[in-house]
This record gives C-alpha cells, sequence and structure tokens, in this order.
C-alpha cells in the first residue's frame, strides 16, 4: 500500500470538497433558476467544449498515448476550488461562480469516470476490468457526500462554520499544494522529461479553453462580471481530483503529469488574465 496515494490523497479530496460545502446554502443550486443563461453557458463550455478540445488537440498532438490520457483526466475535472476568490479578484460574478463550482462538481461524479474510461480505452489503455459505477459511487463518497456534510454543518451550527472555514479554505490550498509536490515527487525520475512533454500541450488547452470561453461568454453571457466568471471557470480545474482519478483509475505514474503540469499553469494564466482585465476596467 502506498500511503500517499491510498490513504492520504482521498482524504485530502473529500477535506477540500468538504471545505467547499462549508461556504455553500441551498440558495447556491436555487441561483441555477434564476441565471440559467449565464449558467448553461459557463456548464456547457466546462463540462462539453473542454473535454471535446482536450481531445481534439491530443490526437493532434505528437505524445504518448498515457500523456493523451492524463490530458483528457484533467480536462474531465470539476472547477478548481480556488476559481471562486479568483473570481473575486477578477471583479467577477462570485455568486455564479459558487454556483458553477458546486454544481458542476456534483455532476462530475457522473461525467468524469464516463469520459476517462472512454478516453483510456479509445488510446489503449487497459480499463476492462474498471466500472463506471464502481468509480462514480467511489466519486459520490469522496465528493459529493463531504460536500453535503459541510453544508449541513453550515445549515445546523452556522456559529462553527463562520469560524472554521477560513481555517478550512487554507488547510484546502494546503492539501492541495501537498497532493501536488507529491505526485511530482513521486515522478522525479523522469519529471524533466515528463514536463517537457506535457506542460506545452496543457498550457495550450488551459490558454485555448479560457480564451474559447471568454468569447462564448462574450456572445451569450448577460453580463461583464458574468464573462470574467466563466473564463475563469473554464480556466481553473479541480487538480486534486484529477491527481485522484489518475491514480485511482489507472495506477497513478506518468497518467498524473499533465493534472501536475495544468494545476501549475492555470494559476499563472488566470492571474494574468485578471491583471488585464482589471487593467481594462480602470
Amino acid at each position: 500500500m502506498n500511503i500517499v496515494t491510498d490513504i492520504f490523497l482521498p482524504i485530502a479530496l473529500a477535506f477540500i470538497m468538504f471545505a467547499l460545502g462549508l461556504g455553500l446554502t441551498g440558495a447556491d443550486f436555487l441561483r441555477v433558476a434564476k441565471q440559467p443563461r449565464d449558467f448553461f453557458v459557463g456548464a456547457i463550455s466546462q463540462i462539453i467544449l473542454l473535454p471535446v478540445i482536450a481531445f481534439i488537440l491530443v490526437k493532434t498532438w505528437p505524445i504518448s498515448p498515457e500523456l493523451a490520457i492524463g490530458v483528457m483526466i484533467i480536462a474531465a475535472a470539476p472547477g478548481g476550488v480556488t476559481s471562486n476568490i479568483l473570481t473575486s479578484f477578477a471583479k467577477g460574478d462570485v455568486a455564479l461562480s459558487v454556483s458553477f463550482t458546486a454544481i458542476i462538481s456534483l455532476i462530475s461524479v457522473v461525467t468524469v469516470p464516463i469520459i476517462v474510461i472512454n478516453s483510456a480505452e479509445y488510446f489503449g489503455a487497459d480499463v476492462q476490468n474498471i466500472s463506471v459505477i464502481a468509480k462514480a459511487i467511489l466519486m459520490f463518497m469522496l465528493v459529493t457526500v463531504p460536500l453535503i456534510i459541510g453544508m449541513l454543518l453550515k445549515r445546523f451550527v452556522p456559529n462553527f462554520v463562520l469560524k472554521f472555514e477560513p481555517i478550512a479554505k487554507k488547510i484546502s490550498i494546503a492539501l492541495f499544494v501537498l497532493v501536488l509536490l507529491g505526485a511530482i515527487a513521486k515522478q522525479r525520475e523522469h519529471i524533466i522529461d515528463y514536463f517537457a512533454q506535457a506542460g506545452l500541450v496543457t498550457f495550450v488547452l488551459n490558454l485555448v479553453m479560457m480564451i474559447v470561453a471568454y468569447f462564448i461568454a462574450h456572445l451569450f453571457a448577460t453580463g461583464p462580471a458574468q464573462k470574467k466568471c466563466i473564463t475563469i471557470e473554464c480556466g481553473l480545474q479541480n487538480g486534486t481530483l484529477a491527481i485522484f482519478v489518475a491514480n485511482e483509475f489507472l495506477g497513478g505514474g506518468i497518467y498524473v503529469i499533465p493534472a501536475a503540469t495544468y494545476s501549475l499553469i492555470m494559476f499563472a494564466t488566470s492571474l494574468i488574465f485578471i491583471f488585464l482585465v482589471r487593467k481594462i476596467n480602470n
């Protein structure tokens, strides 16, 4: 048993989703009914367009099948838990960002196993013994259940949550960094070669998706704040979940590298985007 991947990684993912739940209320889900247009523009971009763009990219890019599958894993992942903070920095629609992160994380329990297993099968990985239903149930236990527990605590012990939520968010960021460093350290013997292979393709994926999301939001979203929110949501993926999926579904190794490179790149591109939109607005 590998303690990091078998024990620490699932606990880290569960805690990150729990911390997300601490900041949610029923209104965050009901908001979709009030802003259906903005939500569906962002959801379609993230759930459908991002994996499609990733697939086209890895089909045309000269990388190994393992790295191609790794790219599909990060493309299938829902939005990152730090997207709400960065949306705030960009003066975007934070409430919409929270709704995106919450709802698409729940939807990912179904979409991630389907996209990842089918991608792995297409690129020649051995996934015959992997059950979509079994993996969806596992993701439900590690994504949905902790999120619901966090929401219940916010509902019934709000005073405790008010004090603990800021601490939980800091712990979540620390756990994400540890998971990312652990994934990189595990491949330290080949890290330069793998990063050289995966770094550029994940950078292009991130950049292209943010540009596509920005222009789609420009055409269909209701306002500038929503446009910023959708762009950031489509650029930031849940790296911890992607690394967990790569380990749980395919045994880790080289499959983890695109999630690691994307996780490093996405913060840089998002911060540049925030700088540009704030400069334009000023």
